[in-house]
């Protein structure tokens, strides 16, 4: 599982919202993610493989039902690299500087 995959599942609205809901820790059915949204529960359901596939989030079935929780993990390690890379274009941006005005 890459940052890349990672960036792209987060690069949908949707699947931002779900990810939202799943910020408590707690496990949720797609009935409780469904709540609320303008799409069915098959919708949903293909959003959150899209996240599990990205390993944001991990699926447990309960019952009958399948729950998703949040994997944090993945956000906090999506973060960090965002973080190094931003401060190797920051470092980049003030050699251009430097050269520029030198």
């Amino acid at each position: 599982m890459s940052n890349a995959s990672v960036f792209a599942a987060l690069g949908d609205a949707t699947r931002l919202k779900l990810v939202s809901r799943l910020q408590s820790g707690r496990h949720l059915s797609i009935a409780q993610l469904t709540r609320g949204l303008e799409l069915t529960r098959q919708g949903v359901s293909k959003h959150l493989h899209v996240l599990e596939q990205a390993g944001l989030v991990s699926s447990k079935r309960v019952g009958r039902e399948t729950r998703f929780r949040l994997r944090p993990d993945r956000i906090v390690r999506a973060r960090d690299y965002l973080t190094r890379a931003a401060a190797q274009w920051d470092e980049a941006v003030e050699r251009l500087k430097a050269a520029v005005e030198g």
